[in-house]
């Protein structure tokens, strides 16, 4: 190859090596040159099951109920059907996975036993997800101390109201 073909092949490759390297680079990171961040969605994916689902699950409940009271297991494996996993995982850019299982066990048609690690309340899982985290929110529940501290209701008795709408004065009907 000539001298003068040479120079633009080298820096032809140079800049598709320098262009190649800053990609990988880019993957590797969340943000692209330290200030541009790309959007990343929530992924939430299987049962949420709360304290309160798990206080109604006991032995000797058919499998049709606890389809009712948990939904459709996210696991019923075929090898395993005398059992149900019900997975919960919410994973949220920014935060830590949250991943919870229930494991509910049958003998025949009939809960035999279920395991249930610490579950959260409707309450905290709410909570946990919810994205308002301001402190100026309003408050939305009065506390006991707070309801009794309100004055009592006055009732009022209101007339009834006027009917509405055009008067009419129609003819008797007369008997045929």
């Amino acid at each position: 190859m000539p001298m003068h073909c040479r120079i633009p092949f080298v820096l032809v490759t140079l800049s598709l090596g320098l262009a190649m390297s800053g990609c990988e680079s880019l993957q590797r990171t969340d943000s692209f040159l330290g200030f541009i961040t790309p959007y990343r969605i929530d992924i939430v994916q299987g049962n949420v099951i709360t304290q309160e689902q798990a206080a109604l699950l006991k032995p000797g409940l058919s499998r049709l109920q606890v389809r009712d009271l948990l939904g459709t297991p996210l696991v019923a494996d075929p090898f395993h059907a005398q059992r149900w996993d019900y997975i919960f995982t919410l994973r949220r850019p920014g935060a830590e996975a949250q991943r919870r299982s229930v494991v509910v066990e049958f003998e025949g048609d009939v809960v035999s036993k279920f395991t249930a690690p610490e579950l959260p309340s409707e309450r905290d899982f709410v909570a946990a997800i919810s994205r308002i985290k301001d402190p100026r929110a309003p408050k939305l529940e009065l506390s006991d101390e707070e309801r009794k501290a309100l004055p009592p209701p006055v009732r009022r008795e209101q007339p009834a109201p006027e009917p509405m709408g055009p008067v009419r004065d129609y003819p008797p009907l007369e008997a045929v």
